[in-house]
């Protein structure tokens, strides 16, 4: 039997695929909103209300016991004139400077030493590994061990001849030393952010410097330091927020003291509001930083242009 001709192959093959029913493209909306449900859910629990009511609360007196009373600007008033809350702000300013730059410069020190020197795996788990001790314990350790009468570390300064140094109850030492606590804990982690930026970086990029004659100091500030401004402009925001919101380690180890040497803002908050009940004037100091916190995140970020990259 002839074979019938391609032409009519054709047609019979065109004809069949515009008389088969197309499926309609799936609609996986529902699906994502299951998904995003939960984190939604509690973005909105634990964030967006509290937020929300404490900005409400900050223009109330409010004690938990009676209902909150609408006072207005009046929170804001004692806020201005409250010299607790600016020693406060100024001490926690002073947290802040020192742990973000004892913190950065050693965070860098270390990713480009294990960029250059080694990628075990072991090793970035040993650095990793302070960040894996919560605050509360980590307080409570260099707390014993910076006692002044019974710490190792003071048996030492003593043994060696330095003299003992009352690290956690002294105004002159009291912030330094809670600055070296959360950069021990937090410096590994801050390391493992930078050393995934250099990861990303093109080698090629060396190469030529390399060619050029450049020295590894030289690479380094020319080549690394700008490649990573993305990368170096996430970490100061993180670290920024994080160091103003200190309030573990104060608690644990100094309460604030001595004479409020160490009476960081969030250790404020606290105090006023489950010491004193004052959770109207807390609200209003809560309100202050966050306030504070968002210009400093806007700022930094347009000075930094963390959105830009080099390698664009």
């Amino acid at each position: 039997m002839a074979a019938p001709p391609r032409t009519a192959r054709s047609t019979d093959a065109v004809r069949a695929r515009t008389t088969t029913p197309r499926r309609r493209p799936r609609n996986d909306l529902w699906l994502a909103l299951v998904f995003i449900a939960p984190a939604s859910i509690g973005f909105v629990v634990f964030l967006l209300w509290p937020t929300i009511r404490g900005i409400y609360l900050s223009f109330t007196t409010y004690n938990l016991l009676t209902p909150p009373v609408f006072t207005g600007l009046q929170n804001y008033e004692r806020l201005v004139q409250d010299s607790i809350f600016w020693n406060s702000m100024a001490v926690t300013v002073e947290y802040v400077v020192l742990n973000i730059g004892f913190q950065t410069v050693l965070a860098l020190f270390i990713a480009v030493m294990m960029h250059r020197l080694t990628q075990s795996t072991f090793v970035r788990g040993i650095v990793l590994a302070p960040y894996l001790v919560s605050n509360v314990v980590a307080a409570l350790i260099w707390l014993w061990i910076l006692d002044t009468q019974l710490g190792i570390g003071n048996e030492v300064l003593s043994a060696i001849g330095v003299g003992r140094i009352p690290f956690l109850q002294s105004d002159v030492w009291g912030i330094p030393t809670i600055a070296f606590i959360n950069v021990w804990r937090n410096v590994g982690y801050t390391a493992l952010l930078i050393f995934a930026g250099l990861q990303a970086l093109p080698e090629s990029v060396y190469e030529a410097g390399r060619i050029d004659g450049a020295s590894e100091w030289k690479m380094f500030w020319r080549i690394t330091v700008p490649l990573l401004r993305p990368i170096l402009s996430l970490v100061l925001i993180i670290t920024i927020i994080g160091s103003f919101q200190v309030f573990d380690t104060v608690a644990i180890t100094t309460q604030g003291g001595p004479a409020n040497a160490t009476n960081v803002v969030q250790n404020y908050i606290y105090n006023l509001a489950f010491g004193r009940f004052q959770f109207g004037y807390a609200s209003a100091v809560s309100v202050a930083l966050l306030i504070v916190l968002s210009i400093i995140t806007f700022v930094q970020y347009r000075l930094s242009r963390s959105g830009e990259s080099d390698l664009d």
